[in-house]
């Protein structure tokens, strides 16, 4: 089975290595420690001079949750205007509301402003409280992408939940798999889904992306 192979990378360095190894697109965004926040714009007009692959930019103010007070939201809109006048190719954000339901009416803002870039729901989602409601308002408001493992800590823990969501979604957004995807497990995670896109920092130690583990998993993919 061919699929394709999303890299979060949390510095340039991270990407060039991701691009060499193979990768079909990166995740681009700061703070390895907080799961991933913007990043700073100097950092992407310096990656995006040096690679070919697709750059979607992470549009997240801080870690934590992903309830966002009105000056936050504020200043996730102005990065993704800054963002995509600077070239991104996409974007990765994610909002809920207080119960934890998909905040609608914020996600579609900032989708009315990516201007049909496409965008990805990420992680937010494995804290909704109803999954499969939340599936389809997400596809129901222009997502390409999901990325999930499954409501659990990691994809192989969250198998049952990806594999509903998977069906559920019919083919009408991409259920992207992440959390803790590693090459040594690439191959069970394919064995068991049908996902078209999985997604890895292929991190070994410290907070750059590893060549190797790039390109074998990669070599999965083929």
């Amino acid at each position: 089975m061919s699929i394709k192979l999303e890299i979060a990378c949390f510095n340039a360095e991270s990407a060039l290595i991701a691009e060499q190894g193979g990768a079909d697109r990166i995740e681009f965004c700061a703070n390895v420690q907080e799961g991933g926040t913007t990043p700073s714009m100097i950092d992407f007009i310096e990656l995006k001079s040096k690679i070919s692959i697709p750059v979607y930019v992470m549009i997240r103010a801080r870690g934590g949750d992903f309830i966002y007070s009105d000056l936050e939201f504020e200043q996730m809109k102005n990065s993704l205007i800054q963002f995509k006048e600077a070239g991104a190719d996409g974007f990765v954000f994610g909002i809920l509301d207080a119960n934890r339901k998909i905040d609608i009416t914020r996600n579609k803002y900032l989708l009315d402003l990516a201007d049909g870039l496409p965008c990805t729901f990420h992680k937010a989602f494995d804290e909704v409280i109803e999954p499969f409601i939340a599936l389809q308002q997400i596809i129901d408001l222009g997502f390409e992408n999901i990325l999930s493992s499954g409501q659990a800590v990691t994809a192989m823990l969250g198998l049952p939940i990806l594999k509903q969501l998977i069906d559920q979604s019919e083919n009408k957004i991409n259920i992207m798999v992440g959390g803790s995807v590693r090459s040594s497990n690439l191959q069970l995670l394919m064995d068991e889904l049908n996902a078209s896109w999985y997604h890895s920092s292929a991190i070994i130690q410290g907070e750059t992306a590893d060549f190797e583990e790039v390109r074998n998993l990669k070599s999965k993919s083929i």
